[in-house]
């Protein structure tokens, strides 16, 4: 059988390779795990045409499918036509899964013609209820809509992260089903992520009152005006080099390995980056550069300084 999962949704795509594992009933001993990038198609394919040892089914997951979108890779040259033979013949006793982290796949391709004729081709990009999502999370247990908003803006809108905090809130509670706005508080761990791209998005937009209720917000929670500005300053500047590489065709892979920073912060600051021109985040960027040479020069107090800026935007 052949899949195809493609999106920037990782957590829904290794939960749908977990299901579909689950229903063919494949071991751990009889899965295979691959890399495009890293491995020749021809010994994917060698090992998805012999017979696995141990069961009838064997499963081969090849993550970084990228032979399926329009992006190049130079790492290792793959052979186009056998993959094609392949997936026109595939064996039957073989699950094979393609990965592919990509939001669209290249619809020109023969082989993306094949797969969706012979295989099962599935999207996970962000076209889900995020609501209807937590919802779900939570199954039997009963939660308001009020206190859903409010686990978003505690936690964020990270499905695996959600994932873990409900998790640990539905184990706290046991059979207790009823969700209360103080299980939210006191259960969940505030994202301060959260709260600066809130931040990030007040100061390019120049939005002055909400910028500073938030800066009012992270101090009550004893956060330093100098590490805010450090952590903002790192996130614009990882949001530039994000939409900079994606820009050059560099898939959300490419570009973890590239800057060697948390897939999670890649993901954020992807879908956030597309929002600003790289202009407004360098001019953002230099400002805040300057405000924190003042600071630490003792030109300004470190929680007036933050505050004089965020006035003067």
């Amino acid at each position: 059988m052949l899949y195809l999962l493609y999106g920037l949704e990782t957590f829904l795509i290794e939960r749908e390779i977990k299901k579909i594992l689950k229903n063919h009933h494949i071991e751990n001993i009889n899965i295979s795990q691959y890399d495009l990038t890293e491995t020749p198609i021809e010994k994917i394919i060698d090992d998805a045409s012999t017979i696995s040892l141990f069961s009838n089914n064997k499963a081969i997951i090849i993550y970084d499918s990228y032979l399926f979108t329009n992006t190049t890779k130079n790492n290792i040259e793959q052979d186009l036509k056998k993959l094609e033979q392949y997936l026109n013949n595939y064996n039957p006793n073989t699950i094979m899964i393609f990965v592919v982290n990509s939001e669209k796949l290249d619809e020109r391709k023969k082989i993306v013609k094949i797969i969706k004729d012979k295989g099962i081709v599935k999207e996970f990009n962000k076209t889900l209820n995020l609501i209807n999502f937590i919802e779900e999370e939570f199954d039997n247990y009963k939660i308001n809509l009020k206190d859903i908003n409010l686990l978003i803006d505690r936690v964020g809108k990270d499905l695996g992260i959600l994932h873990q905090e409900i998790t640990k809130i539905k184990i706290y509670k046991d059979d207790e089903f009823n969700i209360t706005t103080d299980d939210i508080i006191n259960l969940t761990n505030k994202n301060i992520e959260t709260d600066i791209f809130q931040f990030i998005d007040c100061l390019i937009n120049k939005n002055k009152e909400k910028a500073l209720e938030i800066y009012h917000e992270l101090l009550k929670i004893n956060e330093e005006p100098v590490k805010i500005i450090v952590i903002i300053a790192n996130q614009i500047r990882i949001m530039y080099q994000v939409k900079e590489l994606y820009k050059k065709g560099y898939t959300e892979k490419d570009i973890i390995n590239n800057l060697g920073i948390h897939p999670y912060r890649i993901k954020l600051a992807l879908e956030k980056g597309r929002e600003y021109e790289s202009r407004k985040l360098l001019n953002c960027l230099n400002e805040l550069a300057d405000l924190n040479i003042d600071i630490k020069s003792g030109l300004i107090d470190k929680k007036i300084g933050l505050e004089l800026f965020i006035l003067k935007l």
